[in-house]
């Protein structure tokens, strides 16, 4: 990451850690792998939002209050439900909902940046939560929200269905006809305007919620802007007025 900032060619722009798999699992209170490329990133000033389930992130809070002195970092606590049995089974080694709640109330604390992120919303299993959630964490701290509907790529399908088959057997068929109307007929949809929200009805319906739930939560629906004013090379020197960044 170093090299690759270092590198004239780059031009700053916000990095996620991660959108794809949780940077605060358990082996990262060994690898601090995560940790490692914070510090790159508050070396060069290069802003990041960071999304985790984990409280582990309160481990960084030094580096991050660094960055968001320069208007380079938020943090999104992704809770699924506030539920402690159904966060057991289903996101087994994950913090429990109080425990990310708490995080979301350190960061803010530290006067961090911080939303909570609803995600995944899965239709006739946890959608009605929403409004609990949000005020939940707007009552912790988080000043910005935002969620991403299920979907079910490649094997996870095949995984999720087999979790339905164990847990909620009587919620297996409601659950996954939900998700396939909301995505065009499959448990999938890559397309880049529809995989985080979905179409149709029923995802109409989840936005309509969220919206008037964040009104009544006084929690803004959106992710915070971030800047790559700050963002400078190794040793210091600032990027240059012209370099075209944004």
């Amino acid at each position: 990451m170093r090299e690759a900032l270092s590198s004239s060619k780059w031009v700053p722009k916000t990095i996620a850690i991660s959108g794809v798999t949780d940077p605060y699992q358990p082996l990262e209170r060994q690898f601090q792998l995560t940790r490692g490329c914070l510090e790159v990133l508050a070396e060069f000033r290069n802003p990041v939002f960071v999304i985790t389930k984990n409280y582990l992130v309160t481990r960084d809070i030094d580096i991050l209050v660094e960055l968001a002195q320069h208007r380079a970092v938020a943090v999104f606590l992704s809770i699924t439900t506030l539920d402690e049995d159904l966060t057991g089974t289903l996101e087994p080694r994950t913090s429990r909902p109080q425990r990310r709640l708490a995080a979301i109330a350190a960061l803010s604390r530290a006067g961090i940046p911080v939303g909570v992120m609803v995600a995944p919303v899965i239709p006739g299993l946890n959608d009605h939560e929403i409004p609990r959630i949000l005020l939940a964490a707007q009552k912790a701290g988080a000043q910005y929200a935002g969620y991403i509907l299920l979907r079910l790529p490649y094997g996870v399908a095949e995984m999720f269905e087999d979790w339905l088959s164990r847990n909620c057997p009587e919620r297996k068929k409601r659950v996954l006809n939900r998700i396939r109307s909301m995505r065009g007929g499959k448990l999938s949809d890559s397309r880049f305007k529809s995989r985080m929200r979905g179409e149709g009805v029923f995802a109409e319906q989840v936005a309509k919620l969220f919206a008037v739930s964040c009104t009544k939560a006084n929690i803004a629906g959106r992710s915070p802007s971030l800047s790559t004013a700050s963002f400078r090379r190794a040793g210091g020197a600032q990027l240059s007025l012209f370099s075209g960044a944004p």
